[in-house]
């Protein structure tokens, strides 16, 4: 929605001061679909010859999140500190090898289904139950599984990254397509030199909308998407953290709330519930 209500923003303040001071719409919208024609073509060419096939699938997919709300809430967090007391207090009442049915098959496992909203999500699903399984296993230590943990997260954050980089080096280039189709625009001119000083102005004129499309196209649209893409693979690695968090202060010996507890510390503020607020729901479940 903000994204919508952003980019009105900034059309009704370009095009309507235009339109206010005086300026000729006629000349941009005659020549809008030539250049457009001309940067988009040259802009989608360049980025599929930039990226593998997998940075481009994650570019498109990640385009459809930028028009969605984040699904980091502070519900959602509850929900996965909740499922994770859960799981550490069985192991500690209990024993590690009691929760290996859980690990082995999370989608039949009460504990997961008891928490739909983290319990159906394949990638936290699979991150819990892969480090879990070696706690059970018992032969890694605490620093050995940080390590591995550090690694897959950095691994995560690359892949969710690619597409971030791939919409900044399209940004980039777009201001410069953007001129490749205003020279064109005066290659065209000059060679109507014979021609009234009225039609060429409208000729240069509309070869100098390519540079101003090009430019509002990389300032104005993609860069801002990319900006914001950005922030949602920070918010998706954060949930990462809190679980790696979460699982090494329990095998450094503290109990379960506690251990939830380091997990919420290293949640984003606007996200990350009181210490009450968590209690009163790890109880409640």
């Amino acid at each position: 929605m903000f994204v919508l209500i952003g980019w009105a923003i900034l059309m009704v303040c370009i095009f309507g001061v235009f339109i206010a001071h005086g300026g000729n719409i006629s000349v941009i919208l005659t020549a809008l679909p030539f250049e457009m024609i001309t940067i988009f073509g040259a802009a989608l060419g360049a980025f599929l010859a930039n990226n593998q096939m997998k940075v481009i699938k994650a570019t498109v997919a990640g385009l459809g999140r930028c028009f969605k709300g984040s699904k980091y809430s502070k519900a959602r967090y509850m929900e996965l500190m909740a499922l994770m007391y859960d799981i550490l207090q069985k192991a500690r009442k209990e024993g590690l090898m009691s929760i290996e049915k859980d690990v082995e098959d999370p989608h039949n496992s009460p504990l997961f289904q008891k928490y739909p909203t983290v319990g159906n999500d394949h990638h936290v699903t699979e991150f819990i139950t892969d480090y879990l399984r070696m706690m059970v296993s018992g032969n890694l230590n605490a620093h050995e599984i940080e390590a591995l943990m550090d690694s897959e997260i950095e691994t995560h954050h690359q892949e969710e990254h690619g597409a971030v980089a791939a919409l900044q080096r399209l940004a980039g280039g777009l201001p410069a397509f953007g001129i490749v189709a205003a020279v064109l625009g005066v290659v065209n001119t000059m060679g109507s030199v014979g021609q009234p000083p009225a039609v060429l102005g409208g000729m240069i004129g509309s070869a100098l909308v390519g540079t101003f499309l090009g430019i509002l196209l990389a300032y104005g649209f993609a860069e801002p998407l990319a900006g914001l893409l950005e922030q949602k693979v920070e918010d998706a690695g954060k949930e990462f953290q809190c679980i790696k968090t979460t699982l090494l202060a329990s095998m450094q010996g503290y109990a379960p709330q506690v251990a939830i507890e380091f997990g919420r510390k290293v949640l984003f503020s606007d996200v990350r519930p009181s210490f009450t607020e968590l209690e009163s729901h790890v109880k409640k479940k």
